[in-house]
């Protein structure tokens, strides 16, 4: 028993082998939300006809999506997550991180961002401000998470 046919799989061919897998085994199927039962001709047949909307309805959804993104990128809309940091950000951190007496971990702690996040944004650090790139650092053996 499953609430909808679209949560027992993604495709109708997998919709399809699984109830007729469980049929093999002497198992019935019946989903709630379409009150279908595949333990009878009729059930089987109007499974495979609600099968088959569903995998349309879900592929016309997803041609809407892709129809929504590429409009949305014609537009010049941004998509995915904001950026960390500004510009404005970018350039206060290199202008800190001249100054000999900032670390990375201080000018992160004053912009609100991770050492991390500056490392990333902030490319051309000087060299006495990157940590030390040793051959277990770069293997990822150092305990912690790996650097990126």
């Amino acid at each position: 028993m499953v609430p909808s046919l679209d949560r027992l799989s993604r495709s109708l061919a997998d919709l399809i082998a699984i109830v007729t897998t469980l049929r093999r085994q002497g198992v019935g199927f019946k989903s709630l939300h379409e009150a279908l039962d595949t333990t009878t001709p009729g059930g089987r047949l109007v499974f495979h006809v609600f099968a088959a909307f569903a995998e349309f309805i879900r592929e016309l959804i997803v041609e809407g999506t892709h129809e929504g993104l590429d409009a949305a990128r014609a537009r010049g809309v941004r998509l995915g997550r904001p950026p960390a940091m500004t510009a404005e950000q970018i350039r206060h951190a290199r202008d800190l991180l001249t100054r000999p007496d900032n670390t990375v971990s201080s000018i992160a702690r004053l912009l609100g961002v991770s050492r991390a996040t500056i490392y990333k944004y902030v490319l051309e650090l000087p060299a006495q401000t990157r940590p030390p790139a040793g051959p277990a650092l770069r293997a990822g053996v150092m305990g912690g998470a790996r650097p990126r």
